[in-house]
């Protein structure tokens, strides 16, 4: 994979965050979020995270991101119904 891979990284943003010196959890977080959302609505999620921690984590122990990304696809994976009409008690 590279910078700015269309499979996982399309903006490259992943990328750049590993080469920001001392950035934060919160700043990740962030990066993160625009990760997401840049992604092709028909990609497989979890499967990019997974792909990109594969990559990243082993040269960059202790990163920030490596939680983040971790954190994210823990959240993937318990997908739950918040409301809805179909939660409501109906007569």
């Amino acid at each position: 994979m590279k910078k700015g891979d269309p499979r996982t990284d399309p903006k490259g943003l992943i990328f750049e965050s590993y080469q920001i010196e001392g950035i934060t959890a919160e700043e990740c977080r962030s990066i993160f979020l625009d990760w997401a959302l840049s992604l092709p609505v028909d990609a497989d999620t979890p499967e990019a995270l997974s792909a990109l921690l594969a990559q990243y984590e082993p040269g960059h122990p202790g990163h920030p991101m490596n939680q983040v990304m971790r954190d994210g696809l823990v959240g993937m994976a318990k997908p739950r119904r918040r409301g809805g009409w179909k939660s409501r008690n109906r007569p």
